[in-house]
C-alpha cells in the first residue's frame, strides 16, 4: 500500500507524544529545562555532524572540504526568499491556531515545541527519499527507522517542552504525503549530487535548530527552507561549487 512508510511514521510519532506527555507531566520545571537543553545540545551536534559528513572528505591521505560556496549561496538566497515570503510567520501563526483549537491557551511553549519538533522532523534527506522508496518501490523501510528516531525525538521534546511536539505529526504527514505523491516527478530529479546537497543544507538547518532550543529563538529557521530548493537546483544544473 503506498503511503504505508508515512503512516507508520505517523503512528510512531504519535506514540513517542503520548509517552512524552505522560512522563513530562510529572516532571518539575527544572528537569523539563535540563532536558530542553539536553535535546538541543544533541540536535546541534546531530546537525553537525551531518553538515560534516557531507563537506569534509579525504583526498590523496589529505583532508579537505566541499561545497562551501554551494552552501552559503544556498543560506543566503534560500533565507532572503523566505524572509521576503515571512515563511517563519507563517508557521508561528499555525502554530497559535493549533494551540488555540487543542486548547492549549494555557501552555506557554506550545509553539516553540510545535516548530522544534516540526523541523526537526520534516527537514533532511530521509524525510524526501523515505516517501519516494515507498511511492515508487514500495519499500517503506527507510520510513520505520525514520519512525522510531521521530518518536524518540517527540517523546524527548514532548517530555520537556508539552504537547505541541506532538501536533509536528500534522506537518510531517502533509511533507511526506506531499513526497510521496509527487515521487514520480520528484525521484529523477534526486541524485547522489543533489542528496548530497539537500543533506548538507538540511543539516546546518537542524543545527539552528538546536540552537534555538538551547540559547532560546535566534534563528529564524523557516525562513531558510528555501535554502533546500536552491541546493538541489544546484545539482540540477550540474554545479558544483
Amino acid at each position: 500500500m503506498i503511503g504505508m512508510g508515512t503512516i507508520i511514521n505517523a503512528a510512531l510519532t504519535l506514540l513517542g507524544g503520548a509517552l512524552g506527555f505522560l512522563f513530562g507531566r510529572a516532571l518539575k520545571e527544572r528537569y523539563q529545562n535540563i532536558m530542553i537543553a539536553g535535546c538541543g545540545l544533541s540536535t546541534i551536534f546531530i546537525g553537525a555532524g551531518g553538515t560534516f559528513k557531507q563537506m569534509l572528505t579525504i583526498t590523496d591521505g589529505a583532508l579537505s572540504t566541499q561545497g562551501e560556496m554551494m552552501l552559503v549561496i544556498s543560506m543566503c538566497l534560500g533565507g532572503l526568499i523566505g524572509e521576503i515570503l515571512n515563511i517563519e510567520d507563517g508557521i508561528e501563526r499555525f502554530g497559535q491556531w493549533l494551540k488555540v483549537k487543542s486548547h492549549s491557551e494555557g501552555d506557554s511553549r506550545f509553539v516553540e515545541g510545535f516548530m522544534s519538533a516540526s523541523f526537526t522532523l520534516c527537514i533532511g534527506a530521509m524525510a524526501i527519499i523515505g516517501p519516494m522508496n515507498d511511492a515508487l518501490y514500495g519499500d517503506y523501510t527507510l520510513l520505520t527507522t525514520k519512525g522510531i528516531l521521530d518518536m524518540i525525538i517527540v517523546m524527548a521534546l514532548t517530555s520537556s517542552m508539552g504537547k505541541g511536539a506532538v501536533f509536528s505529526v500534522i506537518p510531517l504527514v502533509i511533507w511526506q504525503g506531499l513526497m510521496t505523491v509527487l515521487a514520480a516527478f520528484i525521484g529523477p530529479l534526486m541524485t547522489a549530487h543533489a542528496l548530497s546537497n539537500l543533506s548538507l543544507v538540511g543539516n546546518v538547518l537542524i543545527f539552528g535548530v538546536g540552537i534555538n532550543l538551547v540559547f532560546g529563538k535566534k534563528v529564524k529557521v523557516a525562513n531558510y527552507l528555501p535554502a533546500l530548493v536552491v541546493a538541489v537546483l544546484f545539482a540540477v544544473f550540474g554545479i558544483k561549487i
